[in-house]
């Protein structure tokens, strides 16, 4: 029995919805278009939850690993993913990365809504608990599924990432539930399986 459940925001209850657009006058460094695997590759090194994607030097890899708690470091490591991946004109890889921050650019996936709704319906809370630095909250709201969540806890707002034992007891202290009444759904083992060593519960998606 849980009292509440944690979701994960990107590859758990959203996705990226990049659209073949995005990448209209986007060239790599030889000059050929972005399209097709090579615009489904740059996605996957942006949206990868762990891990380094590309090479780095001190700075950029500082910015990195901290970028999901300061919005400005954010932007200069993915700045610097898609300068890696041969989008090396500046305008070309503001235009992408502030597609990949904008909220009406994420998708719920087609089985979000029932689930979110089951659980208010079974009067479980929800928290959304995301890695991330920028407000994921219009996302819910442009699609009425802000009325679900009972808590958000972001990275950036809290300064605290996953797997830091820190922010899912910011999360469980949010929502007023104890760590062993808590699911934690995500589809990183890494990120989002730590919650276990809080004493919450934790599903792989």
């Amino acid at each position: 029995m849980v009292d509440a459940v944690l979701f994960d925001f990107s590859g758990t209850l959203f996705r990226l919805e990049e659209e073949p657009s995005w990448f209209d006058g986007v060239h790599d460094a030889d000059g050929v278009p972005v399209d097709g695997a090579g615009a489904a590759e740059l996605m996957r090194r942006m949206t990868a939850p762990v891990g380094e994607t590309v090479e780095f030097d001190d700075a950029t890899r500082h910015a990195w690993r901290h970028r999901d708690l300061d919005p400005a470091l954010h932007r200069q490591a993915y700045l610097h993913v898609l300068a890696q991946s041969g989008i090396t004109a500046e305008a070309q890889a503001e235009s992408v990365y502030g597609r990949v921050i904008d909220a009406d650019s994420w998708t719920p996936y087609p089985d979000t809504e029932a689930a979110l709704s089951t659980l208010v319906g079974r009067s479980i809370r929800v928290g959304v608990l995301s890695n991330i630095a920028f407000d994921i909250r219009p996302a819910f709201t442009a699609r009425g599924l802000d009325r679900y969540v009972d808590e958000f806890v972001l990275s950036f707002e809290v300064g605290h990432v996953k797997p830091q034992p820190e922010i899912f007891r910011h999360a469980v202290a949010a929502l007023g539930v104890e760590p062993a009444r808590t699911l934690m759904v995500g589809d990183s083992a890494e990120a989002d399986g730590a919650a276990q060593e809080i004493g919450c519960s934790f599903a792989l998606v």
